[in-house]
């Protein structure tokens, strides 16, 4: 085709725009809405959850465990479950708004006391024997008390809409024992396994 009968450079540019870049850019804001509207991952920043988490873990989060949300906000579209004790969540930090994983280890109307570590809800002690193990149910947590329990609670009565959350690493954990109680419709999502750990790779490790 001779140069002159061509279509100008704009004209080339949109047409190139329609065809590939369009298509390409939708696609990615649905990729983009379904991470962080269905599923997402986070990346363990500390120790805090040790021996269950590891500094370095990736984390396969569900994002409609506690409800569909509009994408890139947090208003709530579909309500759905509610955190449940010794569940592993995702969520904002009310002290800073770091995101930070927890274990939800008491939620609304629960009576909680924590001593050398280990806990009693609504006056029963979740320790599994003598070992540094805590039963929630069908769920079991692996405590790490290396550096001590932390400061213990005693007497506190978990309010409605609240839930607690603790570290597994009860003596090196920054948790609901300093930035209080953390609201249960805010969540970000349920932990749902460890898909890659330093020095092993790949992997599926269900919490």
């Amino acid at each position: 085709m001779d140069s002159a009968a061509r279509p100008p450079m704009s004209h080339r540019l949109l047409a190139w725009l329609k065809k590939e870049a369009v298509p390409l850019l939708v696609m990615l804001g649905l990729l983009a809405a379904a991470r962080d509207t269905l599923a997402n991952h986070y990346v363990v920043p500390s120790g805090s959850m040790q021996p269950t988490l590891q500094p370095g873990d990736r984390v396969v989060v569900d994002m409609r465990a506690y409800g569909l949300r509009l994408p890139f906000t947090g208003h709530t579209l579909l309500a759905a479950g509610t955190p449940q004790r010794g569940e592993v969540a995702v969520f904002d930090s009310p002290a800073d708004g770091t995101r930070l994983i927890k274990r939800v280890v008491a939620v609304a109307g629960d009576q909680v006391q924590l001593h050398d570590g280990y806990l009693s809800i609504n006056g029963r002690p979740l320790q599994v024997g003598t070992s540094r193990s805590e039963t929630f149910g069908q769920r079991q947590a692996t405590l790490d008390l290396d550096l001590g329990g932390g400061p213990d609670i005693t007497g506190m009565q978990v309010p409605a809409g609240k839930v607690l959350v603790l570290g597994d690493h009860r003596g090196n954990s920054f948790d609901g024992r300093f930035f209080g109680f953390v609201d249960a419709d805010r969540i970000y999502g349920r932990a749902v396994a460890v898909y890659y750990r330093r020095g092993h790779g790949l992997e599926w490790q269900r919490l």
